[in-house]
């Protein structure tokens, strides 16, 4: 970890917000943990979670930006790819529109306006 970064990353579990399970457990069971001080990066780095960032339009790390792009690339192919699973809950319309919000999240991270 580097204290002289001036990056905003993203986390290399992007989907997987920490911040959003945290607010989950305790609105369900009133219970609270900690957030991680630091974390590991899509780059590879290991930052304060500070620096981190879900916003496209925050994330300065180049390295990070393609590999949220392709982070959320894949989760849209996983989620139209569930097309098949009998039982779902979520109809194609569903499973359609979230697949291109998150292609459109990957667009956004691809662009280079950072």
């Amino acid at each position: 970890m580097s204290g002289h970064d001036p990056h905003i990353h993203v986390q290399a579990k992007a989907l997987h917000d920490d911040a959003a399970a945290r607010n989950l457990m305790a609105s369900t069971f009133g219970l609270v943990s900690d957030l991680p001080s630091v974390v590991t990066t899509g780059c590879g780095l290991r930052v304060p979670y500070a620096m981190t960032s879900r916003r496209p339009d925050r994330v300065t790390c180049l390295a990070c930006r393609e590999h949220a792009c392709q982070e959320h690339l894949r989760f849209a192919a996983e989620v139209e790819g569930m097309s098949s699973v009998v039982g779902s809950v979520f109809t194609p319309a569903q499973r359609k529109l979230a697949a291109d919000r998150l292609r459109d999240l990957a667009r956004q991270f691809s662009d280079d306006e950072s």
